[in-house]
């Protein structure tokens, strides 16, 4: 039998605090900050740091997926359409066909594969953040960055001041709440943001509605998946991630395109 290597608790600690420090050194100034590790987050992630951007994730919760997890009241399986079948493709996800360009997938497989995918291609996913507002600049009016704290600090109810990351472009991936367009919204109104909130489920027309209106809502500041139907007012669409994953790409093409004419 292999012997285990012995290691004292203060060289646990210290390894853990240093190489912790490094990444943040690192990340605190960023090319993109996406909010939400959910299906369009991961998928953004993937694309903007395989095009070579800074790429950092924050996620509130201990865990990635957002819901793709909760699938359709917890069942474990999730419906895919034509074109998303492709992205999956391109991460490995194994698609079973049900129907004509119609494809049925696992959903702790998809979660898996998304984040793999993504950090494997240089993003980075720090969960247990929450993102609580932005930087802001004038002249002209634009998102800079993000405040982030802990997740458990802020449901402990202490009052602890954030620290910054610096980004060139935030993404709000953070589902149907919009968290941090809605702060942005609340806080600066020469931004000219509206959120009036997602219409109820039409899952025909709101797959194709999303990717559609997936982008800026003002300068430094993109909504991407669910995020979409909030600001954008659209329909819910369930358990069908076509458009989630497909926002995501977009999203992430969107960015690269703005940040390389700027």
């Amino acid at each position: 039998m292999a012997s285990v290597r012995r290691v004292p608790e203060s060289k646990i600690s210290r390894f853990i605090v240093e190489e912790t420090m490094k990444d943040w050194m690192d990340i605190v100034e960023s090319d993109v900050v996406i909010v939400g590790a959910g299906p369009s987050g991961m998928t953004a992630a993937y694309y903007l740091a395989k095009a070579g951007l800074k790429t950092v994730v924050f996620e509130r919760r201990l865990g990635f997926g957002g819901g793709i997890g909760g699938g359709a009241m917890q069942f474990h399986r999730l419906v895919i359409e034509e074109p998303a079948d492709e992205v999956l493709s391109e991460f490995g996800v194994r698609l079973k066909k049900v129907d004509e360009g119609v494809y049925v997938v696992d959903a702790a497989e998809f979660m898996a594969k998304l984040a793999s995918k993504a950090i494997d291609a240089g993003a980075k996913i720090i969960l247990g953040v929450t993102v609580d507002d932005v930087i802001f600049r004038e002249d002209p009016p634009r998102v800079a960055g993000v405040a982030v704290e802990w997740t458990a600090t802020q449901m402990s109810g202490l009052h602890v001041d954030p620290l910054f990351i610096s980004a060139k472009a935030v993404v709000d991936a953070t589902g149907h709440d919009a968290e941090v367009i809605s702060v942005a919204a609340r806080k600066l109104p020469e931004l000219n943001i509206s959120v009036p909130g997602e219409k109820s489920a039409y899952s025909e027309v709101a797959e194709q509605l999303v990717v559609d209106n997936t982008g800026p809502v003002a300068p430094g500041l993109y909504a991407a998946g669910m995020a979409v139907c909030e600001v954008k007012s659209l329909p819910r669409m369930g358990p069908i991630f076509g458009a989630m994953v497909l926002s995501g790409k977009r999203v992430a093409e969107l960015i690269i395109h703005d940040l390389r004419k700027s």
